[in-house]
């Protein structure tokens, strides 16, 4: 396969995949709709604190699996030993199912102890146990996706991933309202409501199982022809693999526990400093019959953590999406360069990803900040001016989340394993410290959570850089990747903005305003990008129906 075919097919898998994340965050984010609405920003804040822990425990147990799967299966594909990439999703399987095990036991008979030792949240036990099995699915569901794309197929994945979704969603929508209206009376009603939505992604999560096991059925006579003509002398013992994939996924589920550990942090930090604090004045716009003077109670403390979780983060992570995709799908396809020492595809890979996720995540970030009101009254019906300066203040994480999940994944596709580990483990501890500092001697509550949610990216995305230069002799072009999609990002938010003022000026419809100004802002974006010479040509083909896209531009005299 030439250089081209092969840079293609992998911008072309990532495509797959990106466009599934986008479509999951989507429904995900349409689904919490209701579902806020239903259990309140009280019960969304037990929802998202329960969620913290999963995902921690998740991480721990098995969330590397899939990145280290995939790499080890597409080293050994790339050389055609299909018995050795067999023999390493078989290891693996054995691994997440023991580990998940262990994992879901402890979290599931330790709820109450979690919930009262981080966050000093007695209600959030409830969908935290109900969440626990979750663990286990997904430990084996992330060898049975990492094996596919180690393979150079995503589309098992996307679609698992959307079917698991839908499912989520409607089951997280009916569950929570029938344990509201069940458990009305009770105390802890906003608790069942959580609980509600945390058995829809356990529900979930066994529908995506069984389907990833049909196809599974299905592909295996073709991995029983392959390994058959498998005629490698090199045979790699069940042992020396579990080595290998310990050795792989160690790194890789530390690098991630310390991106996930740090919002697990925050919000023990928030629940603990905010306890024996006077309420914020801003605060008092959201939390209901508080006064100032008052201490933050339980309650007061859920409510603003589920404003932070449940729109600020919900919303600014569906880009995101796209980078963790390319993230999947470059960690594959560099592994397999590396096999064969393809140090300029690597390279050029490299500048490929970064540039398509800085053309997404750029003009998103740009958009949510001065959209930010408009669009969370869309979709939430939210009107509260302290959700839309989240949003205002937080925006950029979007772009450094971005790149640093690309950055450590280029990374960890070169074998520096223990580099994103370090790096984050920096961050995090300078993100500690701005955090509690903010906490403990400033009025700043829930902006304290939204500026280190910027800040720990960011100091990420610096050091992976550093390290991606000295490891690849590698010079990230900057005005093409940055700079031009920085500035047509301003103008397309300078219009944007204008668009929808003229336009709720003229009709006092949200809805038509908001729909217009995005459109608008689209199309405003990619012509100035194209017009800059942000893209060019050649770019434009390898992106999936790019030729088509090409003849449309070229109609539009804009090529």
């Amino acid at each position: 396969m030439s250089a081209s075919k092969r840079n293609n097919h992998y911008i072309a898998q990532g495509s797959i995949l990106a466009v599934a994340s986008l479509l999951v965050r989507i429904i995900g984010m349409l689904y919490r709709i209701p579902m806020n609405n239903i259990i309140g920003a009280e019960g969304n804040g037990y929802y998202s604190n329960s969620f913290k822990i999963y995902n921690l425990a998740l991480i721990i147990s098995s969330y590397g699996l899939p990145l280290a799967v995939s790499k080890l299966v597409a080293s050994r594909n790339a050389k055609k030993e299909y018995r050795n990439s067999y023999r390493v999703f078989l290891v693996a399987m054995a691994f997440a199912i023991s580990v998940g095990l262990i994992a879901t036991l402890i979290i599931f008979f330790g709820a109450d102890f979690f919930a009262k030792v981080l966050y000093q949240s007695p209600n959030t036990a409830l969908p935290l146990r109900i969440l626990s099995p979750t663990i286990f699915i997904f430990a084996v569901m992330g060898v049975l996706r990492g094996f596919y794309q180690g393979k150079n197929t995503m589309i098992p994945t996307a679609l698992s991933q959307v079917i698991e979704q839908i499912v989520n969603a409607v089951v997280s929508i009916v569950a929570a309202y029938l344990l509201m209206k069940n458990f009305s009376a009770s105390i802890n009603v906003a608790s069942y409501g959580a609980a509600g939505g945390t058995l829809g992604t356990f529900m979930g999560a066994c529908i995506g199982l069984i389907f990833l096991l049909f196809v599974f059925l299905v592909y295996k006579p073709v991995l029983n022809k392959q390994m058959r003509h498998d005629h490698s002398e090199n045979r790699e013992s069940y042992s020396t693999i579990a080595k290998l994939l310990a050795i792989t996924v160690a790194p890789i589920i530390l690098s991630q526990t310390v991106y996930q550990i740090s919002g697990l942090i925050d919000g023990s930090m928030f629940g603990h400093i905010m306890a024996s604090k006077e309420i914020a004045l801003f605060d008092l716009e959201v939390l209901k019959d508080a006064r100032l003077g008052q201490l933050y109670t339980e309650v007061h403390r859920n409510t603003i953590i589920g404003i932070y979780s449940g729109r600020y983060e919900l919303l600014s992570y569906v880009p995101v999406a796209i980078a963790t995709a390319m993230a999947a799908a470059i960690v594959t396809s560099i592994a397999t360069d590396k096999a064969w020492e393809r140090y300029d595809e690597i390279r050029n890979k490299v500048q490929t990803s970064i540039k398509f996720n800085m053309i997404i995540a750029i003009p998103s970030a740009v958009g949510m900040g001065v959209l930010a009101s408009p669009i969370l009254q869309l979709i939430f019906n939210d009107h509260y001016q302290l959700s839309a300066n989240y949003f205002k203040l937080g925006s950029a994480a979007i772009v450094f989340y971005a790149l640093s999940t690309v950055s450590s994944a280029i990374l960890q596709g070169i074998n520096k394993l223990r580099v994103p580990v370090i790096n984050s483990a920096i961050s995090l501890g300078i993100h500690i410290i701005i955090v509690f500092t903010l906490l403990k001697f400033t009025p700043l509550s829930g902006y304290a959570l939204v500026i280190g949610n910027v800040t720990f990216p960011l100091v990420v995305c610096i050091l992976n850089w550093i390290s991606i230069e000295r490891y690849l002799d590698y010079r990230q072009e900057v005005i093409k990747t940055f700079l031009i999609p920085t500035v047509s990002s301003g103008l397309m938010g300078t219009v944007a903005y204008f668009v929808y003022k003229g336009m709720f000026l003229g009709t006092k419809s949200n809805l038509l305003s908001t729909l217009a100004a995005i459109v608008i802002a689209i199309i405003v974006y990619f012509v100035l990008l194209i017009f800059m010479k942000g893209v060019d040509e050649d770019e434009l083909a390898f992106m999936p129906k790019g030729h088509t896209l090409i003849r449309i531009l070229r109609k539009l005299h804009l090529l």
